[in-house]
């Protein structure tokens, strides 16, 4: 029988992974996500199946490959934590997940940005310390009356843009490849003009290592408009948080919703007492309640882990009966 080490499971997902397993895999399910203090756990499997901030470096996927595990897949959309130049050396296979329920990451960037807006949130932690006063700082504008723009019109992006375009909001999208079905709920502009005229800017763009870090910089945030919110749930390395920290600090920004951090894989998942280690999120958290922090929960939902689950199975099925999946990642020579 395929035996398949999957880690990162927490304990809702169990019933979801042995439900939808119809080929009836081996799984040894890990609640922990893999790192080199427990990669031994992944001897005696013929595969491991990651997700985020799994540690798949070259000193894990040696060790995989000394053990005979041939097929390195993960259940998420990106797959910056498989070290790919060293997948190929060992010559093991890498499969993803390129997508799962849309809705799933685009409610919750909807659900931050709306939040902030209206600043519901000032208003619930004001009353929670027993402040019942309305003050200047909760008047608010209407989500009718706003414009949002989104950056990264791909299937996530346009399903926000769908679910606030059907609020009556004006939605300004800006993407290199603008396709027809976006087109339906979004105005395509330049992104300096989405930039310059939206009230909520949502980015939904994919990571590439070392070509779009830190694309939201100091520079971009200058062309926002004043007061406007800002909402990351695609990758913490696109955005320079020491920039955003700043423009929060100024008040060029007059929210920020994030569901990424720095350093993931040190801080999601753990319980911290008291100040953080990470300065950069610690002084992002100091900056409640205009700064809201979610820990990666943006595909946590059922339909979403369902997907993940499902997509993931067939993989490896394809992969053994065929020898390639439909859903390979090219990897580095």
């Amino acid at each position: 029988m395929f035996k398949i080490a999957v880690y990162g499971v927490r304990e809702n997902e169990v019933p979801y992974f042995k439900k939808l397993n119809k080929y009836h895999y081996d799984l040894q399910l890990e609640p922990e996500l893999l790192t080199h203090d427990n990669i031994s756990t992944a001897k005696g499997n013929d595969a491991v199946l990651l997700r985020a901030n799994c540690q798949a470096d070259a000193v894990n996927l040696a060790k995989m490959h000394d053990w005979g595990i041939k097929y390195v897949f993960t259940r998420t959309v990106g797959y910056n934590h498989i070290d790919l130049q060293a997948a190929a050396k060992y010559q093991q296979k890498v499969a993803r997940v390129p997508a799962y329920s849309p809705y799933a990451v685009a409610e919750l960037a909807l659900t931050l940005g709306l939040m902030l807006y209206r600043n519901v949130v000032t208003a619930v932690d004001n009353t929670r310390q027993g402040d019942f006063r309305v003050l200047s700082e909760l008047f608010a504008n209407e989500f009718h009356t706003c414009t949002v723009g989104i950056i990264g019109t791909g299937k996530i992006g346009a399903t926000e843009a769908k679910l606030y375009h059907g609020m009556g909001v004006k939605v300004l999208g800006y993407d290199p490849y603008p396709s027809s079905s976006a087109a339906k709920y979004v105005n395509f502009v330049s992104q300096d003009e989405l930039l310059a005229n939206s009230d909520i800017v949502s980015v939904h763009v994919p990571y590439f290592p070392g070509q779009n870090d830190h694309l939201v910089d100091q520079a971009l945030i200058s062309k926002m408009k004043q007061g406007a919110v800002l909402i990351n749930t695609a990758r913490a390395e696109l955005v320079d948080y020491s920039a955003v920290i700043a423009a929060i600090k100024s008040d060029k920004l007059s929210g920020f919703g994030s569901d990424v951090l720095p350093n993931e894989s040190r801080i999601i998942g753990h319980k911290f007492n008291g100040k953080l280690s990470d300065s950069i999120v610690q002084e992002l958290r100091e900056l409640y309640p205009k700064v809201l922090l979610t820990p990666h929960i943006g595909s946590y939902t059922s339909p979403a882990l369902s997907d993940m689950i499902s997509v993931s199975y067939e993989n490896f099925h394809q992969a053994l009966t065929t020898g390639h999946t439909d859903n390979d990642v090219k990897l580095d020579k």
